[in-house]
């Protein structure tokens, strides 16, 4: 089934019931009083969060969306039913937007929920008319419609660390290797299309896809994945011995970053020179070197054909993740 982050559904909140016109049944009397019922609430267009990043495709063929309407009122002054709530499961770091209001809502919790429209109320059956001028009224009115119109879902994950680059920086590599997360690999740009996670001592990782220049624009896979960068707490930024001019791959993926906006640049940055087995020890030296002076941040290496190097790797990456006010 495919990875789907994003999509807008319409949603209508169920009506009210309507009220009754109903009577007291008391022997040698027509009518012993006005006893019609409140019609039932409309149920309501809830969210829920749950912790399954693929639950949005369940949607991705559904237009409309809609609440249960409310029962009549009944006999004996009885309230209709409330009409049940639907209950739309979103993945936990996903934003939604009411478009008739512009009301913004997160989700962030597994199990929270919101309400996007509220069903409408009940209407009043004739007992609620009686009064010392009509002692039995006929009147009555309906249910009201609920809330509706279209709710914007827009997934942004939640993880521990990203992992950030040029496409074939080697990020789900890494990840496999750290994570087992079995994320898609391959030899040509644009083999990861969806954010891959994985669970790295309790740790959430991501492999983002790969950016280009020009992705803040739309280019390539474009913004659509940069905002997958927002709620990442610490970005790994691989850099790949096989790019032609590694200083000048860093420095474009920053400027995207920075063009992308949203504090994306003022994140945490942990930068990795990638697949240090491809060059000898005197192009290494050279490539960190030049990040080292240009960033002024110790520049950490990695080669996951050899399991020291990924050895070292993780153990460096879990020191930052269990004290991550301390330094790189």
């Amino acid at each position: 089934m495919a990875f789907v982050d994003e999509l807008t559904i319409h949603a209508t909140a169920g009506r009210g019931g309507n009220g009754v016109v109903r009577w007291l049944h008391i022997k040698g009397k027509e009518k012993g009083g006005p006893a019609g019922g409140n019609g039932g609430r409309g149920g309501d267009i809830i969210l829920e969060g749950v912790r399954d990043l693929g639950v949005l495709a369940a949607y991705r063929y559904t237009k409309k969306i809609r609440g249960e309407d409310g029962g009549v009122g009944g006999n004996n002054n009885k309230t209709g039913a409330d009409g049940k709530p639907f209950i739309m499961k979103v993945p936990v770091g996903s934003e939604a937007i009411n478009r008739t209001t512009q009301e913004r809502f997160e989700i962030l919790e597994n199990g929270q929920q919101v309400r996007v429209f509220k069903g409408g109320p009940g209407g009043l059956g004739n007992a609620h008319f009686k009064s010392s001028v009509n002692q039995n009224p006929e009147e009555y009115t309906g249910g009201k419609g609920g809330g509706v119109g279209d709710i914007a879902i827009t997934l942004k994950i939640i993880a521990d660390a990203g992992f950030v680059g040029f496409p074939n920086a080697g990020k789900s590599s890494l990840l496999n290797a750290l994570t087992r997360a079995q994320s898609k690999v391959g030899a040509y740009p644009f083999t990861t299309l969806d954010p891959h996670l994985g669970d790295f001592y309790g740790y959430l990782l991501a492999d983002i896809p790969g950016l280009i220049g020009g992705a803040s624009r739309g280019r390539g896979l474009g913004s659509k994945f940069l905002r997958h960068i927002e709620r990442t707490k610490i970005l790994v930024h691989l850099v790949s011995v096989e790019q032609e001019d590694p200083l000048a791959a860093y420095s474009a993926i920053r400027d995207e970053l920075k063009a992308f906006g949203r504090g994306l640049e003022d994140k945490r940055e942990i930068i990795v020179v990638s697949k240090t087995d491809l060059v000898d020890e005197n192009r290494l030296k050279e490539i960190i070197a030049d990040l080292e002076r240009a960033t002024g941040k110790e520049i950490w290496t990695i080669t996951i054909a050899d399991d020291d190097s990924i050895k070292e790797f993780s153990d460096k990456l879990t020191k930052v993740l269990t004290a991550p006010a301390e330094a790189e």
